[in-house]
């Protein structure tokens, strides 16, 4: 039974909680938003989460905030879906703005113990999620094993491309082999938009994707700005981490920003929640002369989240009809297996690779996840309880 519409404020402060809690990049993301939407607040079931998951996986640009933005669409129409990414985004964007304007960057024991409790947070929050979607996305024997050649093609290539493929796979081993797979709800999701305008959105992102470079050729300043920071978030496949290459490429080659300068940064965006795209109001910040500055962060930051909002909710009415389709429904399973698998491989690296260092480290996970699953605490609790710890364990070393 669909839940009733909700409203744009409603969905602000939902989003807002997760924008100043959701540590851990974006995979955690995932398994934060299934946690708060479809287990605790029940906006939309485990299907048609699935469903927009998938989605956002398929399509370049940051998954998580693809997600969010799909789901503040689904629950409050256009103004729900830029009032979940306003907040979601907005506490990262401040907070590495702030760091960009004072640039010390964090250090010492007490900092980097900090920044280690917020990793072992997102070991925490990634098993979770990571449990709840095999039981719910890979119920069989069939999607379990397309989930597990996943992470093993994940684990073994290595390289960011093979994400990609690995969904690709998923959804023609979907086809093969996912053929008693039950329909979806042939509801479709409720979309403020019909496929019609869907098209002009996808357009409008082709359109800027083509112009932008011929723009920044002729006028330069801002304009090659919008370029470099819009081709970033355009041709990146998997968000995250992912798009480092891409903006090192983009702020590092032409002599904008320095390595050293970039490479802190990218320390500052591992201590602040929210999504990795973030990191462009970093760099626009630092930008040199009149672009930098607040300027040039707000400039950075709608450019760079700009094309995968704009391909989303361009895909959303056809894909929001593919469930009434078997074969559609039998690639959708297995696209959700893929995901699993993706899952599953980032759980292990670079998640429990970079966090799980000592038996300590061990000790203080297990406790966050008994928080978290066992005495269903808020994810807030589970911030602080692994930051308190780490911190504790650097102050009697």
């Amino acid at each position: 039974m669909r839940p009733a519409p909700g409203r744009p404020f409603e969905v602000f402060v939902t989003f807002l909680k997760l924008g100043v809690t959701s540590f851990g990049g974006p995979i955690a993301h995932i398994a934060y938003f299934r946690r708060e939407f479809v287990v605790q607040r029940g906006w939309l079931d485990e299907g048609r989460f699935g469903q927009l998951l998938a989605l956002c996986q398929f399509l370049p640009g940051p998954a998580s905030s693809q997600l969010g933005f799909s789901l503040g669409v689904l629950r409050a129409g256009w103004a729900g879906g830029l009032a979940a990414f306003a907040a979601f985004t907005l506490p990262s964007a401040l907070l590495l703005f702030a760091f960009a304007t004072v640039l010390p960057g964090i250090s010492g024991a007490a900092g980097n113990a900090a920044i280690h409790g917020l990793k072992l947070v997102a070991v925490v929050v990634v098993a979770h999620g990571l449990l709840g979607m095999v039981r719910q996305l890979c119920p069989d024997a069939t999607r379990r094993s397309i989930a597990a050649a996943g992470v093993a093609l994940v684990l073994l290539s290595g390289a960011a491309w093979i994400q990609l493929t690995v969904v690709a796979l998923g959804a023609a081993a979907g086809l093969a082999f996912c053929r008693d797979v039950p329909p979806g709800s042939s509801e479709g999701f409720p979309l403020p938009h019909r496929p019609a305008a869907g098209g002009i959105l996808i357009g409008v992102f082709a359109t800027l994707l083509v112009l932008l470079p011929l723009a920044a050729d002729r006028m330069g300043g801002l304009a090659a700005i919008v370029d470099a920071f819009y081709r970033a978030g355009a041709l990146v496949f998997g968000g995250g981490h992912v798009v480092l290459p891409l903006l090192k490429d983009a702020v590092v080659n032409p002599g904008w920003i320095s390595l050293d300068e970039f490479l802190a940064g990218y320390g500052a965006a591992q201590a602040v929640p929210g999504p990795m795209f973030t990191l462009a109001a970093y760099l626009g910040a630092r930008l040199p002369g009149a672009e930098g500055g607040a300027v040039g962060a707000l400039i950075a930051v709608i450019s760079i989240f700009l094309p995968g909002l704009l391909l989303v909710a361009g895909a959303l009415p056809l894909w929001s009809s593919l469930p009434r389709h078997p074969a559609a429904t039998s690639a959708v399973a297995g696209v959700n297996a893929a995901v699993v698998g993706l899952l599953g491989a980032a759980f292990y690296d670079p998640v429990w690779t970079s966090a799980v260092q000592r038996p300590s480290d061990v000790a203080i996970a297990v406790v966050g996840f008994v928080l978290l699953v066992a005495w269903r605490l808020s994810a807030l609790y589970v911030v602080l309880w692994c930051v308190a710890a780490a911190l504790l364990r650097a102050l009697l070393a």
